[in-house]
């Protein structure tokens, strides 16, 4: 005799710090109870999408031309910019080539820039995972930093596991000109250890928000540029800051290396990728509803996994289009008061844009039948209130093309205030 019970049950990771729009890794099991002949066995599956961090392994899908010509950059010494809008897998697409990198004599640093606010901090980063990256014993990291920064006097702070867990500081006077030290560790490193160093930085465009940004990119570029041993790979969410950084013929990184423009991964790749994932787990989703996960979503990579996950939750085994509509509610009333506020810190002029751009109008905004229906006043309005959304992230721009950065922001104004 052979019964079964289904039970699922959900874990959810949420941050105690400030609550923002980008929601955490959530995972959820189903969990199989069988009873055979008076024996009970239990299977746990885990949800096999990931979305809210860089997912990895077996949550990985295409990029595969993307990761071979970003590896063959890396380790042949080309200096690499990663460019596209937030949500694009860009962090995804580093770490994999990090994690499937075989070059023994390739050392890779990952370096997080999103939480420095001035030049000290950004250096500080870079100095602490360089020592940490490039290293595992506690006795070489205090080494290497009284060897090659010596001039600064590091000083060490443990935390409760001192194998893994220490930042630098240093005594810092900026009329000793200390960056130039600290950015010239990884060459230093490299030389000492015969290796090659990668270093990558996330949140790269968080170094135009430092004070004399412009001095500290110059600073960065005199160092780095000379450099034989290290290659630099700099990405980050903000299009287009990456754009102005490196390309723009004023600024210090303007052909600084191979700039490298990520398109969507395409429904092709995206439709096999879930239904495989789905029937892996014990469920089943048609083509054609997987193929709906990627239009709504418009292919972006952490809402696609987004609304799969939701999705693959709601399955019995069997998906129905029910549960999908379901999914998207859902999403639609996490992310309700973050619309909400948002919408509540624009202008007028800036609604009436993205209203008219929820209903369609992707191009043409200055004409004046949609200047008219859409009270956007006249065409050089629409250029500024442009401009300003693209700065707070809200929208892309690819040439004359308007599109929203998030298409569920888009589905909400739609549903609840496209009409004026």
């Amino acid at each position: 005799m052979l019964q079964v019970t289904i039970c699922v049950i959900s874990r959810q990771l949420i941050s105690n710090k400030v609550l923002t729009k980008k929601i955490l890794t959530k995972k959820i099991f189903t969990i199989f109870a069988y009873n055979i002949n008076n024996k009970t066995k239990t299977i746990m599956i885990e949800n096999p999408f990931e979305f809210g961090r860089a997912v990895e392994d077996e949550c990985f899908t295409d990029r595969i031309e993307d990761a071979k010509r970003l590896e063959a950059n890396l380790t042949h010494g080309i200096n690499t910019i990663l460019i596209s809008p937030r949500r694009w897998g860009k962090t995804s697409l580093v770490k994999k080539v990090i994690s499937q990198s075989k070059r023994k004599n390739v050392k890779f640093i990952f370096v997080d820039v999103f939480s420095c606010k001035s030049d000290y901090e950004f250096c500080k980063m870079l100095a602490t995972e360089t020592i940490r990256q490039t290293s595992s014993k506690w006795d070489e990291w205090i080494q290497m930093a009284k060897t090659f920064l010596s001039n600064i006097t590091p000083k060490f702070s443990f935390g409760t596991d001192p194998m893994n867990d220490f930042s630098l500081s240093f005594a810092w006077d900026p009329k000793d000109n200390p960056e130039r030290e600290i950015l010239q560790l990884p060459e230093k490193i490299a030389e000492k250890k015969g290796i090659k160093v990668v270093v990558c930085f996330d949140e790269f465009q968080q170094i135009a928000d430092f004070k004399d940004s412009l001095t500290f990119q110059k600073k960065l570029r005199t160092v780095w540029q000379h450099q034989k041993l290290t290659t630099y790979c700099m990405f980050g969410s903000k299009k287009h800051l990456m754009t102005k950084l490196f390309h723009t013929t004023e600024c210090p990184f303007y052909k600084f290396g191979d700039i490298m423009f990520l398109d969507k991964i395409p429904e092709t790749e995206w439709v096999p990728f879930i239904c495989e994932k789905f029937k892996n787990t014990g469920k089943h989703i048609e083509e054609k509803q997987a193929l709906k996960i990627c239009q709504v979503s418009e292919n972006l990579s952490s809402l696609v996994q987004h609304l799969a996950w939701l999705t693959w939750y709601k399955a019995s085994p069997e998906v129905t289009d029910q549960m999908i509509e379901q999914a998207i509610d859902e999403l639609l009333d996490q992310n309700r008061l973050f619309y909400q506020r948002d919408m509540e810190t624009m202008t007028v002029y800036q609604k009436n844009f993205l209203i008219a751009v929820a209903n369609g109008i992707n191009s043409g905004l200055s004409r004046r039948e949609v200047l008219n229906e859409y009270h956007l006043e006249s065409s050089a309005n629409v250029q500024g209130v442009k401009k300003a959304l693209i700065a707070r992230d809200f929208i892309d721009a690819d040439g004359d093309i308007i599109s929203f950065n998030d298409p569920f922001f888009k589905l909400w104004i739609k549903r609840n205030i496209a009409q004026l």
